[in-house]
């Protein structure tokens, strides 16, 4: 008795508070809308190559629409040893991928909005230079990816609040 007074008091707590998905309405939701009308300005590097194709990846369900807004990012890519062995051998490396982005709206080119996404990898340095090699690469695939879904994340944030900001008719 005690678990389903538990049960009924959480779904009424948890209805009050006013959370709703992100994403309602699928591709024809207002969130979706609003993430059709980005165009991904091109970015420099390798990492800013995997960054773009991210982007383009997740936001392509939402393409197709004329573009409103411009996404303009600038990546700062930096790999640091810090595993040093008695003989001065880099053991192990710290890869950081770091991004500036502003959303700048195309009509009058303002900027609304102006944030910072990043992420790091751990890789190990091993004897094989290939080997060491391969692991950066995949490390800068996966950071260009998580670097991606954090900035995907916010222009969906930024595009709910602009869809609630607008009046209904």
């Amino acid at each position: 008795m005690a678990r389903i007074t538990l049960l009924v008091t959480l779904s009424a707590m948890l209805a009050g508070c006013n959370l709703r998905p992100l994403y309602s309405g699928g591709t024809s939701g207002v969130v979706a809308q609003q993430l059709g009308h980005v165009e991904i300005e091109p970015i420099a590097g390798k990492a800013g190559w995997l960054t773009r194709n991210a982007l383009k990846d997740q936001l392509e369900a939402f393409e197709g629409q004329e573009a409103k807004y411009r996404l303009m990012i600038v990546l700062d890519d930096k790999i640091a040893g810090f595993g040093v062995r008695s003989d001065d051998r880099i053991t192990r490396e710290r890869r950081t991928l770091r991004a500036r982005y502003q959303l700048v709206r195309l009509a009058d080119s303002v900027v609304v909005l102006d944030a910072t996404a990043g992420s790091d990898a751990g890789i190990d340095v091993v004897s094989s230079e290939y080997a060491t090699l391969a692991a950066e690469d995949t490390a800068l695939e996966n950071l260009a990816t998580r670097v991606a879904n954090q900035i995907v994340t916010r222009l969906s944030l930024f595009a709910r609040t602009e869809a609630n900001a607008q009046p209904q008719p």
